[in-house]
């Protein structure tokens, strides 16, 4: 039985941005769907069922309390959303014209070079520039924007941002 999934695991050029994912279920098992998007970024950890499992072993659970007498159940961590907010502005940033960077020169022609540069050899993974773009995005052009102000040109969409003269 052929199972697509593994047969032809990789639907992305290590070179460019990621345009579609297999679709993993909660467990975090394929489902055999693609899905014309990135993934978003999450915590997955698939773990194989066990072949044989004893009905009397089960493990104890650890009930750990804080401070503020509030159980490890009751919290809720997001650690991910940050991550694909993050994505987005930079996607966006990156979709803009050059003098719209915000950005210094000497970035400015960093970044030109590792997107339009002619490499001999091994060119740069979309991955290795997303994350120098992302430092540079964090270190030179957030403080540059007002906190949670989403009406500036850097947070819409490119295709509403004003068009250059």
């Amino acid at each position: 039985m052929s199972n697509p999934f593994f047969d032809h695991p990789i639907l992305n050029s290590p070179y460019e941005h990621p345009k579609r994912h297999w679709e993993l279920d909660k467990s975090g098992q394929p489902t055999q769907n693609i899905v014309e998007s990135r993934r978003r970024a999450e915590f997955i950890t698939p773990i194989p069922k066990a072949k044989k499992r004893k009905a009397s072993s089960s493990q104890a659970e650890l009930n750990l309390e804080d401070d503020q007498d509030d159980s490890p159940d009751q919290q809720n961590y997001d650690t991910t959303s940050i991550i694909n907010e993050v994505r987005g502005y930079v996607d966006r940033w990156r979709g803009l014209h050059p003098h719209q960077w915000q950005v210094t020169p000497e970035t400015a022609r960093l970044l030109q070079h590792w997107r339009h540069h002619n490499f001999s050899n091994q060119r740069p993974f979309f991955c290795q520039i997303e994350a120098a773009e992302t430092a540079i995005w964090l270190s030179e052009v957030a403080p540059q924007v007002h906190p949670g102000k989403r009406s500036s040109p850097i947070w819409r969409a490119p295709h509403t941002l004003p068009i250059p003269p």
